[in-house]
């Protein structure tokens, strides 16, 4: 049977998984979970999770999607004294060959693989995907991810993307004003995409709703803490809240909108893709005119997103599932 090693880093938490490759498909086998401040040595803490395998299923090539930029192979995580590099981790962890990946970036590899129950169809293309164009994916958790495949003759190539951290460009007025609020409250000279399209950005657009529109006086959610307020936002607007509505209207469509953008940029009409943590929380809301019409509204341009399909990756586990993926490809 051949294995494969697939890891998803971290600054809290260290997923390691055990694929087996059967066919052209892969199944997890076996996953643990770790705390990633547990362990002064990742090597350390694969070699650990590595000595429960058989030596007749253990597996020689590896990808782990590290919270960090990669650069020439090595990452320095931001919130552990970890310093990773490729060769090295091969050599301590009896591997013949490890990648380490970008933890959104990854995505990439397992687009081409997913299953029907780990992604659906948001809007199809008017052609349908081109499977020789690049691909792309946007997600909103914590911050944005923003990630692109460019098709080459192996297979998809990943490339990471700071493309969240660009200005964010108001299209109304409700947009103007709040983009305007958040530099004065936050104290700061630009307000990216970021800031504003994301889970913490949902938050802040009803921060700022609550401090700005007379219905926020004595409205429940202004006690509620600011890690747990994007969440109760969506919750609160799923059952009725006209703030918490209005609040969750604004931030789709610049979500959508931001989507657009980014399927102009790199002409992915092999697919656009919605990951992240909220994907699969908020699949009726990206479905809606809300989301999709700003994706669509690109003037001159709107006929170019037609050709263009848009999926939502599903999967809670598709950090590891990529990963995987991405090690059955150095196999060659």
């Amino acid at each position: 049977m051949t294995t494969l090693l697939a890891g998803d880093i971290g600054g809290t938490k260290t997923l390691l998984a055990i694929y087996a490759l059967e066919g052209d498909r892969l199944s997890q086998r076996r996953a643990e979970r770790f705390v990633s401040a547990d362990w002064p040595d990742f090597g350390e803490l694969v070699n650990h999770f590595l000595a429960a395998e058989p030596s007749s299923t253990r597996p020689t090539h590896a990808c782990f999607a590290v919270a960090g930029p990669v650069r020439q192979g090595r990452v320095k995580l931001t919130n552990l004294p970890w310093l990773l590099e490729q060769s090295a981790l091969a050599a301590q962890c009896e591997l013949q060959q490890v990648d380490l990946v970008n933890d959104f970036a990854v995505l990439i590899y397992g687009l081409p693989h997913v299953q029907p129950d780990q992604h659906t169809l948001l809007r199809p293309a008017v052609s349908g995907a081109d499977p020789q164009a690049p691909v792309a994916i946007l997600g909103a958790g914590t911050g944005l991810g923003v990630a692109i495949g460019m098709p080459t003759g192996a297979g998809l190539k990943a490339m990471a993307s700071e493309a969240s951290h660009a200005e964010f460009a108001p299209r109304s007025e409700a947009e103007w004003q709040l983009k305007c609020w958040l530099k004065q409250d936050l104290q700061i000279e630009r307000v990216s995409i970021e800031r504003v399209v994301s889970g913490t950005g949902l938050g802040e657009v009803m921060r700022w709703l609550l401090a700005t529109d007379p219905s926020g006086a004595g409205h429940p959610l202004a006690d509620v803490d600011s890690t747990d307020r994007p969440a109760a936002t969506a919750t609160a607007a799923a059952a009725g809240d006209p703030l918490a509505r209005s609040a969750m209207d604004l931030w789709l469509g610049a979500y959508g909108s931001t989507a657009g953008d980014l399927a102009l940029q790199t002409l992915c009409s092999g697919g656009l893709w919605v990951g992240g943590g909220t994907a699969g929380k908020l699949l009726e809301e990206l479905r809606s005119p809300a989301f999709l019409g700003p994706l669509q509204q690109k003037g001159r341009l709107s006929a170019v997103l037609e050709q263009v399909p848009v999926y939502a990756l599903t999967d809670p586990e598709a950090g590891l599932f990529s990963a995987a993926c991405r090690a059955r490809m150095l196999m060659g």
